[in-house]
């Protein structure tokens, strides 16, 4: 008997959007719209493609079963940075799609593809492609490969994502789409997923299958961990005298925080964080003991020096984690690691548990019922926390004239805002004195991208953010130096009429690379604005006459200038209530002061130098280094 398969008549690009229209995510009973909206910026390349299919659903979205609703952004970058800013603060269960024009458009996606692979967060992109047909070669923005006529620009985004295909005839797209979002919506693979298209594959019309475009539910998984795992897992836990935690992002997006806190508070471990992880528990909760490693706090980098056992949970052990593999002093040091993704879960020469967080987490729990650290180790966990505490306390209250620290602004918001706020953040010294100082009250309260640590992100991930928690306040924190990077979807906010507070942080330079470039014996070298040109790029002259405040303004934003820590209290609860996006300009100290440090970051430093600040901070770098190893021990 021939099976007749009914079919409809589409272009690949309306097929496209008719396909992510009926796409849902579904975990714990939950079931939502995975690609809830479009970003998109039009050029030849995808102006008559997927920017017609755009336009169709805006006129008629009932035949392709839904509305695709369309945003117009102003950087291809930027647009990108709004998507995985939107999927990290929706924890990964929904997500949106982006797409450029041919050549330089396209190109400039792939540093948000980087970003989101590197964070682990799902976004989809179509970056437009050359002709297949290749007879009109070679196209407006086209390069040209003398090796071969099969390769586009869009084959940067090979190494940056976790899925990329090309699609060069019209039969291509379904199983294209299905591999898409099966990585899309897989915990372990996620990330940025590339589709490029041909120009005039986009325009092709097609008979396609009717059952292609039928509702489909992705339904994203909680891999538990095997019987012997768990019990490996609880042996080197009960056998461990002072074991340390480190909860990772991975905590967050699995749902795990009641089960982390159960956890901790039934055995008594010390939780750290990262800066994925940051607000997984509560750091009020008596074994919170905040950030660890580079950027972290005292309180958590002095119980790692000590550890017997740590036990990383959804991290992937980066530099800052690790401090370059110096935190963990301890000779004897051995790492459980607990994570949906072996590749993560194998790192440290760790004991893999290859499970979600939260059902590892609560199986172990049930598993150590009548186990809890040690009464002495109880102890120094509270005293550490405590003097912490104190060192904030002091920090944030400083009183720091003639311009208030940085840290005195972190202070204030985090009195401030509710626990149910977002606060933004991603690159420059910023990040460093969060993770060491914010007391996250709850999960969704901190978002810092710090794996790819992008200038420029703070501004269209408020955009992001914002249409993921419609319901919450949220602040973006900028620097001087990442406004200057990505202004303009400023300009997006203000169309959409989104409601956002933003703080720029005007400190006139670098703060961040300033520090770091005077303690590797370079002097500040090319870290400050200031009027000069090429004559000394040390020192610090005359203040350029750049009024960001005003930039800020032509963008169709409010802002409010403001000089002391009171004033900016008082600003804050103004853009509360405003219904308009303002943003907050206070001039702060580029020198500081910064919480103090207790670990290392290793950036190697110059062998020889005919300059004496160089020749020392090289012999300081030795020292530094000697604590640093690979963690080669095999777990037991």
């Amino acid at each position: 008997m021939t099976h007749q398969v009914q079919t409809i008549r589409l272009t690949v690009a309306q097929a496209t959007i008719r396909f992510l229209v009926n796409q849902y995510s579904e975990r714990d009973g939950i079931e939502q719209r995975f690609i809830t909206g479009a970003f998109g910026i039009f050029g030849h390349g995808n102006v008559a493609g997927i920017g017609q299919a755009l336009l169709q659903n805006e006129i008629d979205p009932e035949p392709d079963g839904g509305e695709m609703p369309y945003y117009m952004p102003r950087n291809e970058q930027g647009q990108v940075n709004a998507a995985a800013a939107y999927a990290k603060a929706s924890e990964r269960m929904q997500a949106m799609m982006c797409t450029a024009s041919i050549g330089p458009g396209s190109l400039n996606m792939v540093t948000g593809a980087a970003l989101a692979t590197t964070n682990r967060l799902p976004v989809l992109l179509f970056p437009s492609d050359q002709f297949a047909t290749r007879t009109p070669d070679p196209v407006l923005q086209q390069v040209e490969n003398p090796q071969t006529l099969d390769t586009s620009v869009n084959d940067a985004f090979r190494p940056v994502c976790t899925f990329f295909d090309r699609i060069n005839r019209p039969e291509q797209l379904f199983p294209s789409l299905m591999q898409a979002m099966r990585t899309l919506t897989d915990p372990a693979d996620t990330g940025a997923v590339a589709l490029a298209m041909p120009q005039d594959v986009q325009a092709e019309a097609y008979d396609f299958p009717v059952e292609m475009f039928e509702k489909r539910v992705w339904h994203i998984r909680r891999s538990p961990a095997d019987h012997a795992s768990l019990e490996r897992a609880a042996q080197m836990i009960r056998g461990a005298k002072r074991p340390l935690l480190i909860a990772g992002g991975g905590v967050i997006y699995s749902h795990a925080s009641e089960e982390l806190r159960e956890f901790a508070k039934v055995t008594g471990i010390p939780v750290s964080d990262t800066q994925a992880g940051k607000g997984a528990i509560n750091f009020d909760h008596p074994q919170s003991v905040g950030g660890v490693g580079s950027t972290g706090c005292d309180a958590a980098n002095h119980l790692a020096d000590k550890a017997d056992l740590v036990i990383g949970v959804g991290t992937r052990y980066s530099d800052f984690t690790t401090a370059s593999r110096t935190q963990f002093k301890n000779p004897d040091v051995s790492f459980l690691n607990i994570n949906v993704k072996a590749f993560d879960a194998v790192k440290n020469s760790g004991e893999m548990v290859i499970a979600d967080a939260r059902e590892a987490l609560s199986a172990l729990t049930e598993k150590l019922a009548n186990h809890h650290v040690e009464a002495e180790y109880a102890e120094e966990i509270a005293t550490e926390k405590a003097a912490w505490d104190k060192v904030v306390d002091h920090l944030t209250n400083l009183g720091h004239a003639p311009l208030p620290s940085q840290v005195e602004v972190f202070g204030a918001l985090n009195e401030m805002m509710g626990d149910n706020d977002v606060v933004i953040n991603a690159a420059g010294s910023m990040p460093g004195d969060l993770q060491a100082m914010w007391r996250a009250r709850t999960p969704v309260q901190y978002h810092v991208e710090y794996a790819f640590s992008t200038m420029g992100y703070e501004i269209p991930a408020a955009l992001g953010v914002k249409m993921a928690l419609p319901d919450s306040q949220v602040v973006s924190i900028v620097g001087d130096g990442t406004y200057q990077m990505l202004p303009m979807e400023l300009a997006t906010i203000a169309q959409e009429g989104v409601k956002v507070i933003f703080v720029l942080l005007q400190n006139y330079g670098f703060a961040s690379i300033g520090a770091l470039s005077e303690s590797r014996g370079s002097q500040r070298f090319g870290t400050r604005y200031r009027a000069g040109g090429g004559t000394s790029h040390t020192e610090d002259g005359c203040k350029l006459d750049v009024d960001l405040a005003a930039n800020a303004r032509s963008w169709g934003i409010d802002v409010i200038e403001v000089h002391t820590i009171e004033e900016f209290k008082e600003a804050y609860h103004v853009a509360e209530k405003a219904e308009r996006t303002t943003m907050i300009h206070i001039e702060t100290d580029l020198y500081g002061p910064n919480p103090p440090s207790s670990s290392w970051w290793d950036v190697p430093v110059s062998q020889v130098s005919r300059i004496e600040s160089t020749q020392k901070a090289y012999e300081e770098y030795l020292r530094d280094q000697e604590p640093q190893r690979q963690y080669t021990k095999p777990a037991k």
